[in-house]
């Protein structure tokens, strides 16, 4: 884990934060990752946040990088320092940390996220917004990926915001290539690929 951790962040460069994606992993696996040096983890349910930062606190940079229910927001306020994915007036009334808005750019309906023509109204309600995050197709080749993540770094410029979380495991160099800032990794970290 150690290595692939470190290649990972020699490929991308010291711009692009690395947010280890933890919905697949264990409570116990979470020391695995304290001990590669991973600094900042991502997760997707609230109630596996607090589970995880009750037992790893200090250890770990916390990220919410799952859909926000405004419901949830309670639970991600104290313990996380960035979510990625804003999305609601409801969830935005509540939230009281930095967050990137999710915009859905692939028009797939099952994706989260506000429409390009909706992010104007989501910017002027949070004052917090410091980037946008986006999650292309899933696709066996990065290269799909790419139109979709210089349309958010082009929505990003437009709206005055620098942070960029796009990229996964299935296309996090291309996303690298393009301006992300940070990319979310699961199986390409833990050797699952």
């Amino acid at each position: 884990m150690r290595e692939r951790y470190a290649r990972i962040r020699a490929e991308v460069g010291a711009s692009v934060t690395v947010v280890a994606a933890t919905k697949y992993v264990s409570l116990a696996e979470m020391r695995v990752l304290a001990e590669a040096g991973v600094e900042v983890v991502g997760e997707n349910r609230a109630q596996d946040l607090e589970a995880k930062h009750a037992e790893y606190g200090d250890a770990f940079r916390w990220h919410f990088i799952g859909h926000l229910q405004s419901n949830k927001v309670k639970s991600v306020n104290p313990i996380c320092e960035l979510v990625h994915s804003l999305d609601s007036e409801s969830a935005a009334r509540r939230l009281t940390i930095p967050a990137l808005v999710e915009v859905r750019l692939s028009g797939e309906a099952t994706k989260s996220g506000v429409s390009p023509e909706e992010l104007p109204r989501l910017l002027e309600l949070y004052g917090d917004v410091r980037g946008l995050m986006t999650m292309p197709p899933e696709t066996s080749d990065p290269e799909k990926s790419r139109p979709y993540f210089r349309r958010l770094a082009e929505l990003a410029r437009k709206h005055g915001l620098r942070e960029l979380s796009m990229g996964t495991s299935q296309d996090y160099q291309v996303a690298a290539e393009e301006g992300a800032t940070f990319i979310r990794l699961g199986s390409v970290l833990y050797g699952r690929v």
